[in-house]
C-alpha cells in the first residue's frame, strides 16, 4: 500500500442546510475572500444566538490568519467552542490540532474520540482519518475490517483518498474478501477524482490488464498524469513505455527525461541507465536538457 496522509488540516466550510430559515452571509463573505466582513457577521451571530458554525468559520480565520492575525490558540478555542455545540467541522478540525499540537499541546487520544465523534455525523475526512488510525494500530488494536467500514463510508460520499485506501485492502484481501475487480473500480474512481496513486495504480493495472481490460494507450495517460504531478514510480514507468513504444510513441528524448527524473527522485533503473547510453550523443544531450528544470527543481526543493 503506498504511504497515505491525514487529510487536510482545514476542511472546507460547508453553507448552512437548505432548510436554514437565513442565508448564511458569514459563509458568502468567506467565499468570497471578504475575511474581515465574514469575521464581523460571524462575531455578530455568535453575540446574538451562539451560533456553532459561525464558531467554527471564526476558528478557520484564525488559523489561518485570514482578515485577523494568525492564532493558533484563538483558532483551537473557536474549534472547541463549536464542538462542544456539535459542529462536525469543529470536530475534525481540533481533532487535527490536538494530533499535531497546534494550539495546545498533541493530545492523539482526545484527537481520536473529535474523529470518532465528526465521522459519526458525517464528516468524511473523518471518517477516512479515523480509518488510518485503525490501520496504524497505535491508539487501539489494529483493526483491518474497521478501517475497511470507514473508507466504504467516505469513499461513498466521494473521497478518493478513501476510495484509494479501500482499493487497496480489497486488492491485498485485508479486512475485506480480496477482490481485484472491486480495488480496480475503486482505483478507477479515485483516479478520475485526479488521486496520484490511484492514477498509479490504476495505470499499471491497465497496462497489464489485471482485473480490467488491457489498455495500455489509456495506462500511458494516466502515468503521465502522475508522472507530471511528480510520482517517481510513475515517472519510472512513464520512460520505460517512451523507450519501449507501449501505449505511446518510441520517444527516447522523453523516455531519457522522464528516466532521470525518476532517477532524480529516488526510482533508478539499470535498464532505463542502459537504454540511455546506447542512444546518440544528441539524443542523450536532448533528454538531460528536456529534464534539467526538473532536476533543477528536485535539488531546490531538498536543500
Amino acid at each position: 500500500m503506498a504511504t497515505v496522509f491525514f487529510a487536510v488540516a482545514f476542511p472546507l466550510l460547508s453553507p448552512r442546510p437548505a432548510a436554514a430559515t437565513e442565508p448564511d452571509l458569514a459563509f458568502g463573505a468567506f467565499q468570497q475572500g471578504h475575511y474581515l466582513t465574514a469575521f464581523n457577521i460571524a462575531t455578530n451571530r455568535i453575540e446574538l444566538k451562539k451560533d456553532p458554525k459561525s464558531m467554527t468559520l471564526l476558528g478557520e480565520l484564525y488559523a489561518g490568519g485570514l482578515g485577523v492575525p494568525q492564532n493558533d490558540a484563538k483558532a483551537a478555542e473557536w474549534y472547541r467552542l463549536a464542538a462542544d455545540r456539535g459542529d462536525r467541522e469543529a470536530m475534525f478540525a481540533l481533532a487535527m490540532f490536538r494530533l499535531t499540537g497546534r494550539g495546545g499541546d498533541a493530545d492523539r487520544e482526545a484527537a481520536t474520540k473529535l474523529l470518532a465523534n465528526a465521522a459519526r455525523l458525517g464528516n468524511v475526512a473523518a471518517a477516512y482519518d479515523l480509518g488510518l488510525l485503525y490501520l496504524e494500530g497505535q491508539l487501539f488494536p489494529q483493526d483491518y475490517g474497521r478501517a475497511a467500514e470507514l473508507f466504504r463510508g467516505a469513499a461513498q460520499a466521494g473521497s478518493p483518498e478513501a476510495q484509494y485506501a479501500l482499493a487497496t485492502l480489497y486488492k491485498d484481501g485485508k479486512g475485506v474478501p480480496k477482490d481485484l475487480g472491486q480495488a480496480v473500480r475503486l482505483l478507477a474512481s479515485a483516479a478520475l477524482a485526479d488521486n496520484t496513486d490511484a492514477q498509479l495504480e490504476f495505470g499499471i493495472a491497465l497496462f497489464n490488464g489485471t482485473g480490467v481490460p488491457k489498455d495500455e494507450a489509456q495506462a500511458a495517460t494516466l502515468l503521465r498524469k502522475a508522472a507530471r504531478k511528480g510520482n517517481p514510480v510513475a515517472q519510472n514507468r512513464l520512460a520505460n513505455l517512451l523507450a519501449n513504444g507501449k501505449g505511446v510513441p518510441a520517444d527516447p528524448v522523453e523516455a531519457i527525461k522522464w528516466h532521470l527524473i525518476a532517477k532524480a527522485g529516488g526510482d533508478g533503473d539499470v535498464a532505463l541507465d542502459d537504454f540511455m547510453h546506447r542512444q546518440k550523443p544528441e539524443i542523450q544531450a536532448a533528454g538531460e536538457k528536456a529534464a534539467k528544470p526538473w532536476l533543477d527543481a528536485i535539488k531546490l526543493s531538498r536543500s
